[in-house]
Protein backbone atom coordinates (compact mmCIF):
# COMPACT_ATOMS: atom_id res chain seq x y z
CA UNK A 1 0.00 0.00 0.00
CA UNK A 2 1.42 3.27 -1.24
CA UNK A 3 2.08 5.79 1.36
CA UNK A 4 2.28 9.99 1.60
CA UNK A 5 1.30 11.82 -1.67
CA UNK A 6 4.52 11.21 -4.18
CA UNK A 7 4.05 7.31 -3.07
CA UNK A 8 0.48 7.22 -4.54
CA UNK A 9 1.03 9.58 -7.22
CA UNK A 10 4.07 7.39 -8.55
CA UNK A 11 1.93 4.19 -7.87
CA UNK A 12 -0.31 5.68 -10.21
CA UNK A 13 2.16 6.15 -12.65
CA UNK A 14 3.12 2.34 -12.65
CA UNK A 15 0.07 0.63 -12.83
CA UNK A 16 -1.29 2.78 -15.67
CA UNK A 17 1.83 1.84 -17.72
CA UNK A 18 1.16 -1.75 -17.13
CA UNK A 19 -1.98 -1.34 -19.11
CA UNK A 20 0.02 0.18 -22.33
CA UNK A 21 0.39 -1.44 -24.94
CA UNK A 22 3.74 -0.48 -25.76
CA UNK A 23 5.38 -0.46 -22.12
CA UNK A 24 8.17 1.19 -20.78
CA UNK A 25 11.20 -0.38 -21.68
CA UNK A 26 13.58 1.66 -19.02
CA UNK A 27 12.31 3.64 -16.10
CA UNK A 28 14.27 5.87 -13.78
CA UNK A 29 12.50 7.85 -10.23
CA UNK A 30 13.17 10.60 -8.84
CA UNK A 31 12.11 12.03 -4.91
CA UNK A 32 9.04 13.68 -6.86
CA UNK A 33 8.86 12.06 -10.38
CA UNK A 34 9.51 8.98 -12.67
CA UNK A 35 10.38 9.49 -16.24
CA UNK A 36 10.10 6.11 -18.77
CA UNK A 37 11.04 5.19 -22.05
CA UNK A 38 8.80 2.95 -24.02
CA UNK A 39 9.91 0.48 -26.50
CA UNK A 40 10.21 3.06 -29.70
CA UNK A 41 12.83 5.51 -27.35
CA UNK A 42 9.95 8.03 -26.74
CA UNK A 43 9.37 9.40 -22.94
CA UNK A 44 7.06 9.97 -20.79
CA UNK A 45 6.81 11.64 -17.34
CA UNK A 46 4.80 11.89 -14.31
CA UNK A 47 5.05 13.04 -10.63
CA UNK A 48 4.39 16.34 -8.53
CA UNK A 49 7.22 18.91 -9.27
CA UNK A 50 7.30 21.67 -6.56
CA UNK A 51 6.75 25.32 -6.57
CA UNK A 52 10.95 26.02 -6.69
CA UNK A 53 11.37 23.37 -9.72
CA UNK A 54 9.46 24.83 -12.60
CA UNK A 55 9.50 22.09 -15.81
CA UNK A 56 10.70 19.53 -13.70
CA UNK A 57 8.42 17.01 -15.26
CA UNK A 58 9.94 18.06 -18.69
CA UNK A 59 6.09 19.59 -20.25
CA UNK A 60 7.29 23.20 -19.70
CA UNK A 61 7.13 25.45 -16.52
CA UNK A 62 3.23 25.33 -16.35
CA UNK A 63 2.77 21.94 -16.09
CA UNK A 64 3.76 21.05 -12.35
CA UNK A 65 1.69 17.73 -11.71
CA UNK A 66 1.30 14.52 -14.04
CA UNK A 67 -0.94 11.57 -12.26
CA UNK A 68 -0.30 9.47 -14.97
CA UNK A 69 2.71 8.72 -17.72
CA UNK A 70 2.40 11.55 -20.01
CA UNK A 71 4.60 11.74 -23.53
CA UNK A 72 6.98 14.69 -23.41
CA UNK A 73 6.45 17.33 -26.10
CA UNK A 74 10.47 17.73 -26.86
CA UNK A 75 11.60 15.41 -29.78
CA UNK A 76 14.85 15.01 -28.24
CA UNK A 77 16.50 16.51 -31.51
CA UNK A 78 14.04 13.54 -33.38
CA UNK A 79 16.34 10.81 -32.24
CA UNK A 80 15.68 7.70 -29.58
CA UNK A 81 16.12 8.09 -26.35
CA UNK A 82 18.21 5.14 -24.76
CA UNK A 83 18.80 5.83 -21.19
CA UNK A 84 17.26 8.17 -18.50
CA UNK A 85 17.70 9.47 -15.10
CA UNK A 86 15.93 11.05 -12.46
CA UNK A 87 17.60 13.19 -9.72
CA UNK A 88 16.12 15.39 -6.56
CA UNK A 89 14.81 17.98 -9.31
CA UNK A 90 16.31 17.27 -12.48
CA UNK A 91 16.07 14.92 -15.33
CA UNK A 92 18.66 13.50 -17.97
CA UNK A 93 17.75 11.66 -21.08
CA UNK A 94 20.79 9.88 -23.38
CA UNK A 95 19.83 9.41 -27.28
CA UNK A 96 20.81 6.76 -29.78
CA UNK A 97 23.72 9.25 -31.17
CA UNK A 98 25.19 10.52 -27.64
CA UNK A 99 23.56 14.08 -27.22
CA UNK A 100 22.14 14.52 -23.80
CA UNK A 101 19.17 16.62 -22.62
CA UNK A 102 19.01 18.00 -19.11
CA UNK A 103 15.86 19.58 -17.75
CA UNK A 104 14.69 20.68 -14.28
CA UNK A 105 16.43 22.67 -11.61
CA UNK A 106 19.74 23.79 -12.82
CA UNK A 107 20.74 25.27 -9.35
CA UNK A 108 24.87 24.49 -8.88
CA UNK A 109 24.98 24.20 -12.58
CA UNK A 110 23.87 20.30 -12.25
CA UNK A 111 21.96 20.61 -15.77
CA UNK A 112 25.37 21.13 -17.68
CA UNK A 113 24.31 24.24 -19.26
CA UNK A 114 27.36 26.47 -18.33
CA UNK A 115 25.31 28.30 -16.11
CA UNK A 116 23.86 28.48 -12.38
CA UNK A 117 20.03 28.83 -13.07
Amino acid sequence: QPEGESCAVRWLCYSALLRESNPPARAAAGERHSLFIDGEGRLSSCGNAPDHVPGLLGHGEGVARLNTPTRLPSTLGGERAVSVSAGDGHSLALTADGAVFAWGEGERARLGHGEDL
